[in-house]
């Protein structure tokens, strides 16, 4: 579906001359209108991608097939879409493979639903869990909006994945976690994935990001989580004039991996300390074993100064 000439139901997106995308399903007998006049779709069907078109009024567009890329930046939202660098970062470091079986809670509006079932090919599987019914719909119009079709090897799932994936008894090989309390799902994603499989959470605020990681740590049947962001910046080149560009695509969230052990299995013992603090009075989370003991603060004594009736602390 992604080669060929283009196709009545297939999506093209079309660029002006100032970099201005327009995307639009191909329907027959169809016009599409901009400030630029009008196309028939008519034109556009049955051409291979990669033309360029004028309109009525002379406005001239270029005319592809989205990338999956594009397509999930534009598509209709019902929550906050996983962005392509950090889809990108999922499937190359989460080592999604070809005829690997998928389980992804929750599915917001199915941008990484997408990189998902490419990744895993026609013989593996994703399944994927959503607790509201609202940003499901939404998922599943834009999965097949993008694929033309519900894919085979795709399942969707309403219900809390906590819940949910015990009761089902499924196994899997990768577990992604992109939700706001993904440490409330630690348990049952360490039942259902295989020895040597991989744990990954996509977490936007510092706080969850170390909820999550001290909840993997305490449970003990993982390796040490890894945690990173990736940050993307464009850069502008026109002959000599080159420098780095006025947009970037800095944090948009925290990524976090870590590796099934064997049933029974636990990961060595950590040999470098805690820095000072990280497990002081304030913090309140998840605490490993062999972190040290909260200490209170000692009460401050209130000191006179010399010439004053006023005790300061």
């Amino acid at each position: 579906m992604h080669r060929g000439p283009l196709r009545a139901g297939e999506w093209v997106r079309l660029t002006d001359a100032k970099g201005r995308k327009h995307n639009f399903e191909l329907v027959p007998g169809k016009r599409f209108f901009s400030n630029k006049g009008h196309l028939d779709h008519d034109d556009l069907i049955g051409r291979d991608e990669g033309f360029t078109v004028t309109s009525s009024v002379g406005g001239e567009y270029l005319v592809f097939r989205p990338l999956l890329s594009e397509f999930v930046v534009s598509m209709p939202r019902g929550a906050a879409v996983v962005y392509p660098k950090d889809a990108a970062q999922i499937v190359a470091l989460a080592d999604i493979f070809p005829g690997a079986h998928v389980v992804e809670a929750g599915v917001g509006s199915g941008a990484l639903t997408c990189s998902l079932i490419r990744a895993v090919g026609p013989y593996g599987s994703v399944r994927s869990f959503e607790r509201r019914e609202e940003f499901a719909d939404v998922a599943h119009k834009n999965v097949t909006q993008f694929f033309g079709t519900e894919p085979p090897s795709w399942e969707l799932t309403i219900g809390d994945l906590a819940e949910e994936l015990p009761a089902s008894g499924i196994r899997c090989d990768r577990l992604i976690l992109d939700m706001l309390a993904p440490w409330e799902c630690v348990d049952a994603a360490a039942n259902a994935l295989r020895p040597g499989g991989i744990l990954c959470a996509y977490v936007a605020t510092t706080t969850q990001l170390s909820r999550f990681v001290e909840t993997v740590r305490v449970h003990g049947g993982f390796t040490e989580p890894q945690a990173w962001e990736s940050l993307v910046r464009d850069w502008h080149v026109e002959g000599l004039a080159v420098r780095p560009g006025h947009k970037m695509i800095g944090h948009t969230a925290f990524l976090v991996t870590a590796r099934r052990l064997a049933a029974g299995e636990r990961p060595p013992r950590k040999t470098r300390r805690p820095a000072p603090g990280a497990y002081g009075p304030d913090y309140t989370g998840p605490r490993p074993a062999d972190a040290p003991a909260a200490v209170p603060d000692e009460p401050v004594e209130p000191v006179e100064h010399a010439g004053s009736d006023t005790p300061e602390a």
